[in-house]
């Protein structure tokens, strides 16, 4: 038996790294991302108030539209003001038209939602929903402040 027959049928070992795998893998992560990624960005964007919020800025001399919430036994009253001063009762079916219009005239006009502090969550997220179904881009909540 000869010693060189031995060595010639061991295979010798590879230097390289095989990364055929890790590509499969990373193109797996890559469509997984992409098909979840839209999935997450599905929720209404809200201006959140801090502990002490800043006073809202007007941009030019278009007042806000104020949507507020009353809290009562069927869950919410609603009431409009478009920043004549007046709070009108409305319908929760009402504010979708009124917001359309009010955008179309002024696209630039802030959306903000005053809501009781005894109001459901539920309520609010309801409401925020239909915003964003009306073409809302961002709602602001409305605090008190901790001076008054």
């Amino acid at each position: 038996m000869n010693v060189n027959n031995k060595k010639a049928g061991r295979r010798r070992p590879m230097a390289e790294i095989n990364v055929v795998p890790y590509i499969d893998v990373t193109l797996v992560l890559l469509i997984i991302f992409m098909i979840t990624t839209p999935m997450l960005q599905s929720g209404v964007e809200v201006d959140l108030p801090r502990a002490q919020a800043a006073m809202i800025e007007q941009k030019d001399d278009t007042p806000p539209f104020i949507i507020s919430i009353q809290h009562s036994e069927e869950g919410g009253k609603y009431f409009i003001n478009v920043g004549n001063g007046e709070d009108e009762p409305v319908t929760l079916e009402e504010i979708y038209p009124r917001i359309e219009a009010v955008l179309k005239n002024k696209p630039e006009t802030q959306i903000l939602i005053n809501a009781d502090k005894n109001i459901d969550y539920g309520t609010v997220v309801v409401t925020m929903a239909t915003l964003k179904q009306a073409g809302v881009p961002s709602v602001g909540l409305m605090t008190k402040s901790d001076e008054n």
